[in-house]
C-alpha cells in the first residue's frame, strides 16, 4: 500500500462522504480521478485488506433484537450446519473456532421470536442442539477504525 492507498482507507473509516457521488469526493481529497479510486479501492477489497463497506447501525436503537451464538458441532456434522446457519440472511458473521463450541455466528432479527424461531429451526434441521444463544446484557461501543 502507497500513501494513496492509506488515505484512502482513513477516508473511508471516517469520514466517508454522503453524496451522491462519495468515491468521486474521495477522489478529489486524495488527488486522484473517481476511476483510480475505485480501482484502488477495488484492489484493496480483492486483496482482503477491505472487507466491506457500509453503514453500521444500532440495531437495538431501530428495534431489532440479537445475539452471539456458539454452537458444539461434531466433526462429521460441521459443513451440514454451517450450511444451514448461512441460509439464514440475519446471520452476519460465522465462523469455526479451535474450542469444544466450535462454530460461533452472530444472529439479527426483527425480533427475539424471530431468533428462537431460527434456533429452533436450525435444531430441527441439523440435530445440533447443544447452541449457546448469549444476548447481551450490556453494550460496550468501541471505535473499530485504524488510522493507516
Amino acid at each position: 500500500m502507497d500513501e494513496i492507498d492509506k488515505k484512502i482507507l482513513n477516508i473511508l473509516q471516517k469520514k466517508f462522504p454522503l453524496t451522491e457521488q462519495p468515491f468521486l469526493i474521495v477522489a478529489e481529497k486524495c488527488g486522484i480521478t473517481e476511476e483510480e479510486a475505485l480501482s484502488r479501492i477495488q484492489k484493496m477489497k480483492d486483496d482482503g485488506v477491505i472487507r466491506r463497506i457500509g453503514a453500521v447501525f444500532d440495531g437495538a436503537k431501530l428495534g431489532r433484537a440479537s445475539t452471539l451464538c456458539a454452537a458444539r458441532v461434531p466433526e462429521e456434522k460441521i459443513e451440514k450446519f454451517v450450511n444451514a446457519v448461512n441460509t439464514y440472511k440475519g446471520v452476519t458473521h460465522n465462523y469455526l473456532r479451535d474450542n469444544e463450541y466450535n462454530v460461533w455466528f452472530t444472529v439479527n432479527a426483527a425480533s427475539p421470536q424471530e431468533i428462537e424461531l431460527f434456533l429452533t429451526g436450525l435444531k430441527e434441521k441439523t440435530g445440533v442442539t447443544d447452541i449457546l444463544d448469549m444476548r447481551a446484557v450490556r453494550t460496550f461501543k468501541i471505535d473499530a477504525s485504524f488510522e493507516v
